[in-house]
């Protein structure tokens, strides 16, 4: 679907550093691939268990996982919103992402410098927070000056409404919050669609710790829960430097025994592929037989039509119904269709349909 996270975070955090374990995590996810757009781009395939039970199954000829691609956007300084240093390239990457995972170093190290010279990720949020919304301060004040006057001298409804929707936005920025915090109504929220806020995007901020801080988080850890309580957002804990250990590592096998050995059922790197993957609010549907056993990525709410889209216009242009399994249900009955028919478990889906998450579906359609 193209949709894309963008990590950012202020040099030395150990931004690029996950980027780079990230594009070795081949090994990690039942070896499907990891290409590279650019050289700062990656498609990283989204680990799922479901899909590796589904290919012991059937034993397909073929296998196709869901992935997402991943920007290591350049590191920010202060000014960035005046394009400073590399703000103007920065902020515009930034935009064309679909959400930010935020990388916090919560960890001491004298030989890693920090840019700032102490470690204190609170501070570190407020620098890239504040670059972010003073950029969108910037957009929102643009937007209100064209509308202003239509809002407060002409009959135009739709100005004024826009216009008081905008300043919520502009006053909680100005009190240093971002716009996703902001206190305005969903379907208000078109009325700051095309001009891209930069703090308006899902944040997933991952907290950089040392291998001793890895289970269990530290006291770093512990304040940047309590600064980021009342923005809904996920705090994920990955030590970067053991991510880059087990990179190294040449099997899949030997990273499995690396991960034992520490006390942990799963790598950080897979862990936060599954975070972006949510963040993203994306779900996943499949397609399963001899040929292919296959992953379908889509937005979360679609409708049985729309995810047939996916697959080919034409399929939702002609849709007639979908029939569908749920994962449990074929795992159960090891995949055999006729058990699975005869215990009832086969649904017959019209275009109202919901997609679930792990839904296993087959289109009828006529173009």
């Amino acid at each position: 679907m193209g949709l894309q996270c963008g990590i950012v975070g202020l040099p030395n955090v150990g931004k690029s550093t996950l980027f780079n374990c990230l594009s070795n995590a081949k090994a990690q996810a039942a070896n499907f691939p990891f290409c590279t757009i650019e050289p700062n781009v990656g498609v990283i395939t989204v680990p799922d268990e479901r899909l590796t039970k589904l290919v012991e199954i059937v034993e397909p000829k073929n296998v196709v996982p869901n992935v997402i691609e991943i920007v290591d956007i350049a590191g920010l300084v202060k000014g960035a919103s005046k394009g400073e240093g590399l703000g103007n390239q920065f902020l515009a990457n930034i935009r064309a992402t679909n959400a930010i995972i935020h990388v916090l170093r919560c960890f001491d190290n004298d030989n890693v410098i920090h840019v700032d010279g102490s470690v204190d990720p609170i501070r570190d949020k407020e620098i890239i927070d504040t670059e972010l919304q003073l950029k969108d301060l910037d957009s929102i004040e643009k937007k209100i000056s064209k509308i202003e006057k239509m809002a407060k001298t002409g009959g135009d409804k739709e100005a004024k409404k826009a216009f008081e929707v905008l300043t919520i936005y502009r006053n909680h920025l100005l009190e240093g919050k971002s716009a996703r915090t902001a206190p305005v109504a969903e379907e208000d929220q078109e009325y700051i669609q095309d001009i891209w806020l930069l703090t308006a995007k899902s944040v997933l901020y991952v907290c950089n710790v040392d291998e001793a801080s890895v289970t269990n988080g530290n006291a770093y850890v512990d304040k940047v829960k309590a600064a980021v309580k009342d923005e809904n957002a996920e705090v994920l804990i990955i030590s970067a430097q053991i991510e880059s250990e087990i990179a190294q590592l040449e099997s899949f096998d030997e990273r499995q025994l690396f991960l034992d050995d520490l006390g942990l059922t799963e790598s950080g790197v897979n862990k936060l592929i599954k975070a972006a993957y949510k963040l993203l609010n994306l779900a996943t549907y499949f397609t399963s037989g001899v040929q292919e056993v296959r992953a379908w990525t889509i937005t979360r709410g679609f409708t049985a039509p729309q995810a047939a889209g996916v697959i080919h216009t034409d399929f939702e242009k002609g849709f007639i119904r979908a029939e569908v399994i749920k994962y449990e249900d074929f795992v159960k009955f090891t995949g055999s269709e006729a058990a699975i028919k005869e215990a009832g478990k086969l649904a017959i889906e019209g275009k109202t349909y919901i997609v679930q998450d792990g839904d296993i579906m087959h289109f009828r359609f006529n173009v």
